[in-house]
């Protein structure tokens, strides 16, 4: 029956269904089955999360247990699993081909129709398309049909878990843009009444959302009540200036066209989006960021417990640390989506310039966020910083629950460091919370800050790079031939640097990774800038250790530049610095670890040296070059051939294993 998300167990003739629009059931034939206790529960939904992928039993643990697992967590794991294996697949004899165990862990082997998330997004792909297509009709039962399925909040009885997090979020934007594009379509097909009810409910449940407000205020003018469409805009607009926002020019555009009773900017204003979400590079129309956060579940909980504290009338804090491009803003931009859904007024500050949640500049800069806490500040006789701008929306929001996003602070002017450093120290107990972002937690622009944040016992966050199966969650959607062979290569390309990884999938699938791949240029143009600030003799050590290979080679390389060791490993700590190297664990099981290059850099130093300095360079390994077995053997080969005419002396007076000893 269409729209049933169901399974065809071959071993036995009753349907499956897996239902998480709600709380998480299993259905055979329509009735419930016995799941067990919660962890199974638990279990089950992480499995389908992974929508067939493998998922660890390292991961299973740690969302049974969290950080306190007990002694046998690995047995009461594989026991759940057994159960849920019995509950699914009764009838079995042998393997189940349903929850299967692989290599590295379990995973839930189900047809696309047998789970009613993915029934439901594939309902509402092909309502767009039929919209698209100006079948209003068919749109209208895919959209019932989708909307049909959801039997409350996604994942409702597992909503505590921080793998819930990322899907329930996904799924929620998804429900909404639903519910819109029903509401559109109710309009285009004349039924004006449903459209303004279902206008209305969108526009109340969400104050903040342009769409929801446009929506209704289309399908106001198309029931003849244009003062009412009018009144809503301005209400709307009251609401934004709260927050220090003003409307969007597509929406003034629209409060113009039905100023004038101009059809034509009405049907123009809001175009309903007629491409899947998922579909390759249309994933664009997803919004400012094309691929989900992925990865930082735990993060986000702490980040959240901040927000709970300043909504229940204490001040909150937190400093999330990290490289550039690891993903700092995306984690504090998802948090601000949060806060103003949960009623706070959200200021954002970047490099000491301000910008409302949402993009769109506010009319007074960093002195925004100033002004908000020396407001509150004042309560304790907060000293006075200098003279700041008073915008409306401070004054809006002095009694409202802030959240004071500083991205990047240590790129902050001085003077604003100062002045929020003493505002920070001397703000009351009260409902704000104060999130900063850092490329270096031991650096010394933002000390002054950072030394304020601790003493209120702020959070430290420090983001890691993505793992190879974090990176398959994260261009799921994007690329569904992407496979995890495919990104174990992308993370030991990208370093699991989340803007790495979104620029090498900019490329064509041939040019990511293996024989053919090639840089992206914004890679290309962030290494290049990093070399350039770097000192002459570290870029020399990185053109020798470049042409030798991905690891570096400490002691060849110290008498290759004639630097004693003591003082060649500064150089190679400022390269770490500049993250162009980095210090690993040996993959080939050596007893030491190492310092190497990651993989893009290197590529972009080599491409920097002219012809005939590489020749130089793999001359001078192999004067150098001390063979001790084959690899080595290999490795002076290798040197040997790319010196070209300048090895052709060392190829009559140099043997393999001459050289350093």
């Amino acid at each position: 029956m269409k729209g049933r998300a169901r399974q065809m167990n071959p071993t036995d003739e009753a349907p499956v269904e897996f239902r998480a629009l709600g709380p998480v059931q299993v259905l055979r034939g329509g009735s419930p089955v016995d799941l067990g206790p919660p962890q199974r529960k638990v279990l089950l939904a992480r499995l389908l999360m992974a929508e067939g992928r493998s998922v660890t039993t390292s991961e299973l643990i740690t969302c049974l247990w969290r950080d306190e697992p007990p002694p046998g967590a690995v047995s009461s794991v594989r026991a759940h699993i057994s159960r849920l294996r019995s509950v699914l697949d009764p009838t079995r004899k042998g393997p189940s081909s349903i929850l299967v165990a692989e290599a590295s862990g379990y995973a839930l082997k189900v047809r696309r129709e047998a789970r009613d998330t993915a029934v439901f997004e594939d309902a509402v792909d092909r309502a767009r398309t039929a919209v698209g297509q100006g079948l209003l009709t068919q749109a209208h039962h895919s959209l019932v049909e989708a909307l049909g399925l959801w039997r409350g909040e996604a994942f409702q009885d597992v909503a505590d878990q921080d793998f819930a997090v990322r899907a329930r979020s996904r799924l929620d934007a998804l429900l909404q843009e639903a519910r819109e594009l029903l509401a559109s379509v109710l309009l285009r097909q004349g039924d004006i009444t449903r459209a303004i009810s279902a206008a209305e409910v969108l526009a109340t449940s969400t104050p903040l959302r342009e769409a929801s407000w446009a929506l209704l205020m289309r399908a106001l003018y198309a029931g003849g009540r244009q003062t009412e469409a009018l009144h809503h805009y301005e209400r709307f607009r009251s609401t934004l200036a709260e927050q220090g926002l003003e409307p969007s020019p597509w929406l003034k555009r629209l409060q113009t066209g039905i100023l004038r009773h101009d059809a034509a900017v009405m049907n123009d204003v809001l175009p309903l989006r007629t491409a899947p979400a998922s579909s390759g590079p249309q994933g664009q129309r997803r919004g400012k960021h094309l691929f989900p956060l992925v990865g930082r579940g735990e993060e986000m909980s702490q980040l959240s417990a901040v927000l709970s504290r300043a909504t229940a009338g204490h001040t909150g804090s937190a400093v999330v640390v990290g490289e550039p491009g690891i993903g700092k803003s995306r984690l504090v931009q998802e948090l601000a989506a949060r806060a103003v859904s949960a009623g706070f007024t959200v200021l954002h500050a970047q490099f000491g310039r301000a910008s409302s949640h949402g993009g769109r500049s506010v009319p007074s800069p960093a002195t925004q966020i100033l002004h908000v806490l020396r407001r509150r500040g004042q309560q304790r006789g907060t000293p006075e910083t200098g003279r700041v701008a008073a915008g409306r929306s401070s004054q809006a929001v002095a009694d409202r629950p802030v959240l004071c996003l500083v991205d990047d602070a240590d790129e902050a002017p001085a003077e604003y460091q100062g002045q929020l450093a003493q505002l920070v120290d001397a703000l009351p107990d009260g409902p704000t919370a104060v999130i900063c972002t850092v490329r270096d937690a031991h650096g010394a622009a933002a000390n002054r800050l950072l030394t304020a944040l601790a003493k209120r016992e702020a959070s430290w966050l420090t983001l890691e790079p993505l793992t190879p199966s974090e990176i398959v969650d994260m261009v799921t959607g994007y690329d569904q031939h992407v496979t995890p062979l495919d990104a174990a290569a992308l993370h030991h390309r990208s370093g699991g640097v989340p803007f790495v990884v979104g620029e090498l999938l900019k490329l064509p699938a041939d040019r990511r990774t293996g024989p053919g791949a090639r840089v992206p240029a914004a890679v290309r143009s962030s290494v290049l800038n990093r070399l350039a600030e770097l000192p002459s003799p570290v870029g020399d050590l990185l053109a020798h250790a470049a042409v030798d290979g991905e690891w570096l080679d400490m002691g060849l390389l110290a008498d290759l530049l004639a630097t004693p060791l003591r003082e060649l490993l500064p150089l190679v700590d400022t390269a770490v610095t500049a993250r162009l190297l980095s210090w690993e664990a040996d993959p080939d099981g050596r007893p030491t670890s190492g310092y190497r290059f990651t993989e893009l850099s290197r590529e972009v130093v080599l491409s920097t040296l002219a012809p005939s300095r590489r020749q130089l360079l793999h001359a001078a390994f192999v004067e150098h070059l001390y063979v001790s077995d084959d690899s080595d053997r290999e490795r002076f080969a290798r040197h040997l051939r790319a010196a070209g005419a300048l090895a052709a002396e060392t190829r009559t007076t140099l043997s393999p294993g001459a050289g350093r000893s």
